[in-house]
């Protein structure tokens, strides 16, 4: 038998096998090596393909494939030139919508960037069969558009649509009402709705939500941006709750969430004494029981209602009892969440959010701690009443399942603290975000960072430790979920599991204290995000650099999101004595080129004045700098000069140029990335010889 198996070859798998093994693989430049390896291995990777996103530019139409004959999933959103339509009304597009139709016979699901309607007027009768549409654009709205007729020609030829999203969608809230309203049978087959747009100044009013609902009876899922506050016309309140409730009884995922919590000022820090006297939500508790008692399916709930919203654990206490189904549950600025005698919220409940919430003490997160045994991740935000006591116990009962956990703009947990009380699961977290904000760090000095602080925490750590330890003498049921094991007290601070970061750090602050804080050991951490906010128009010329190489301690490092974009400065010509964005731009980029970064997405400082948000020289230069780059995202514009420096990174294979914040300027200036600059660098950027 063993020499029978030892002449078998590889190829002498029956086909079917083969083309099983290649379905079970997700990642694209696998794939991409192992259909390098024969032409029969190139034929079943491009057959069992199904998910696809186009890169280059439409003009090259003798590039575009026609292979992948199985693909379902198709993302158009990236052709270049960025932010051109991709399709107009001349006869050459029509020729190019045949040919993607040939290519592509099985797309179910697109993604697109539609600059203006004739690109669905193209596409749309192609692909009849399509179910999940998701709709990408940031430039301005067509003012000579009629209202609604942006959707006319999906709604009229997709009559299968069951899902649309449109949260990266720059339009107006009155265009998606009459739309629905004139293909009644096409709304109705609606099952998944997305209109959490980003780019909306104002969220989508009242009745403008009612329409909607009432279009489409069959909503399972529905993300809507709202108003909220009384003061304007169209709030959300009781009766449109209770009208969205009985509209679409079958809704499981529910987010509601107003236009003001989206903004660049969201994470500004409230005056809850004053905000709590002054600013009302319409929303009663008693009207939540009946919005809850409506909606039976209900699995994941967010309302983020940035108004205060009042004794609401009766509700809360309603929905523990009613909806055992219930996994996940944002609130924003809801206020009585926990009564003294115990937790209010669902036993099943995965996953929970607390946004600004005025009376949260940290005898509240004890009841949580108990009340949701099976939490999973859980978020904190702008509650200032919680301290490290509070937030250790929850971290402690909870250390079993926690492997996600966000702490902002908590005034009483800063960098220091937030890390502190997360040593329960130091070994077990997987995603974390933290604000940077540094109290005593210089104390705090490697492996020694636990022993050399300040003589309070230590004091209030032992005490944590020391009631732990009683717990566990008084309740023995509680062994497994309270106290800490022997393991965690140890010297050794690995984040063994963390594979994703995200910190938040305002203006003028430096990187460089994060390492020191105890969260330098990351050995498997492949992903960061950085936010940096604030107004550097008035702050000193910056000194020191921001203190990216401090991060090459992470050898797995490989992908980062650098948004500076709510930086706000100035652009072009700054009054004597400030600085402008450009020094800002090098004070947050110096030291990249020392990671070994594959991806990154990068938003530079913006001049909102002016509505520019363009890379500048030395930004341009220091990218330039990153030879291991293969993706490069620059969400902003730039001077084509400047983008000629980045073909000095030797692998670098996919860039683009993306006027995503809103509304992007429809004529740039002369010195602007215009489509001819646009083409001239991905020329440059195809012709070079890339080792991989």
């Amino acid at each position: 038998m063993a020499g029978t198996l030892s002449k078998l070859h590889f190829h002498e798998i029956p086909d079917v096998i083969f083309s099983n093994i290649f379905s079970l693989v997700t990642d694209t430049r696998t794939r991409n090596a192992m259909s390098l390896v024969c032409l029969k291995w190139c034929k079943l990777e491009r057959s069992t393909r199904t998910s696809l996103t186009l890169r280059g530019n439409i003009r090259d139409l003798y590039l575009l494939p026609d292979c992948f004959q199985g693909i379902t999933n198709l993302d158009l959103s990236f052709l270049s030139p960025w932010g051109c339509p991709l399709l107009d009304s001349s006869q050459y597009s029509l020729l190019l919508s045949k040919l993607l139709a040939k290519s592509f016979p099985k797309i179910v699901s697109l993604t697109i960037y539609a600059r203006n309607p004739s690109t669905l007027r193209c596409l749309a009768p192609e692909w009849p069969n399509l179910r999940q549409v998701k709709l990408v654009r940031w430039h301005q709205r067509f003012n000579n558009a009629l209202i609604g007729s942006e959707f006319v020609a999906l709604l009229e030829n997709c009559y299968s649509l069951s899902s649309l999203d449109l949260s990266n969608f720059y339009c107006w809230t009155e265009d998606l009402p009459p739309a629905l309203e004139a293909y009644p049978n096409v709304a109705a087959s609606l099952s998944h709705l997305n209109i959490l747009i980003h780019s909306l100044a104002d969220g989508f009013k009242s009745h403008e939500l009612l329409a909607i609902t009432a279009a489409c009876p069959n909503l399972r899922e529905l993300l809507a941006t709202c108003i909220f506050d009384p003061r304007f016309i169209g709030f959300v309140g009781d009766e449109t709750l209770l009208s969205i409730a009985s509209n679409s009884p079958r809704l499981s995922l529910l987010h509601l969430v107003d236009s003001t919590s989206m903004s660049i000022n969201s994470r500004v820090d409230h005056d809850h004494d004053e905000e709590y006297r002054t600013k009302y939500s319409s929303i009663s508790h008693t009207v939540l029981r009946d919005f809850f008692t409506s909606l039976p399916m209900l699995e994941d709930l967010v309302l983020d209602v940035c108004n205060n919203v009042r004794d609401i654990w009766p509700a809360l206490e309603f929905l523990n009892s009613k909806y055992p189904r219930l996994k996940s549950l944002k609130l924003g600025e809801f206020h009585g969440i926990c009564r003294p005698d115990g937790f209010a919220l669902c036993r099943g409940l995965e996953s929970l959010s607390i946004k600004n919430s005025a009376d949260l003490t940290d005898s509240s997160l004890i009841s949580i701690s108990f009340g949701c045994p099976k939490l999973t991740k859980f978020e904190i935000q702008g509650c200032h009443k919680i301290t490290e006591m509070g937030l250790w116990k929850l971290v402690c009962v909870l250390q079993r399942t926690l492997i996600d956990v966000r702490i902002s703009s908590c005034k009483n947990l800063n960098t220091q603290r937030s890390l502190q009380v997360l040593e329960p699961i130091r070994e077990r977290i997987q995603r974390l975000h933290i604000d940077c904000v540094w109290e005593n760090v210089e104390h705090f000095e490697g492996e020694s960072s636990t022993s050399t602080s300040s003589t309070k925490s230590t004091k209030l750590k032992r005490s944590f430790m020391w009631e732990e330890k009683k717990n566990l003498k008084k309740k023995s049921k509680l062994n497994n979920n309270i106290g800490l094991s022997s393991s965690s007290s140890s010297n050794s601070r690995t984040w063994a599991k963390l594979k994703y970061l995200s910190l938040w750090i305002a203006v003028g602050e430096l990187l460089n204290p994060l390492t020191s804080s105890g969260i330098e050991d990351c050995p498997i951490l492949e992903e960061i995000q950085i936010k940096a906010v604030g107004d550097s128009r008035y702050l000193p010329r910056p000194s020191m650099a921001f203190g990216l190489s401090s991060l090459e301690c992470y050898p797995q490092l490989s992908k980062m999101n650098l948004d500076c974009s709510n930086i706000t400065g100035f652009a072009l010509t700054a009054p004597i004595g400030h600085t402008d964005l450009s020094l800002w731009e090098r004070f947050y980029l110096y030291g990249i080129g020392n990671l070994n970064l594959i991806e990154l997405n990068y938003w530079p400082p913006q001049d909102i004045d002016v509505n520019q948000r363009s890379l500048s020289l030395p930004g341009a230069g220091l990218l330039a700098q990153c030879s291991s780059l293969r993706k490069l995202f620059i969400h902003g514009t730039a001077n084509e000069h400047f983008m000629m420096f980045l073909l000095k990174i030797p692998n670098l294979r996919d860039v683009q140029l993306r006027e995503d914040y809103y509304p992007a300027p429809d004529n740039d200036t002369s010195t602007e990335m215009r489509k001819d600059s646009c083409t001239r660098f991905e020329d440059a950027l195809n012709r070079r010889q890339i080792p991989d």
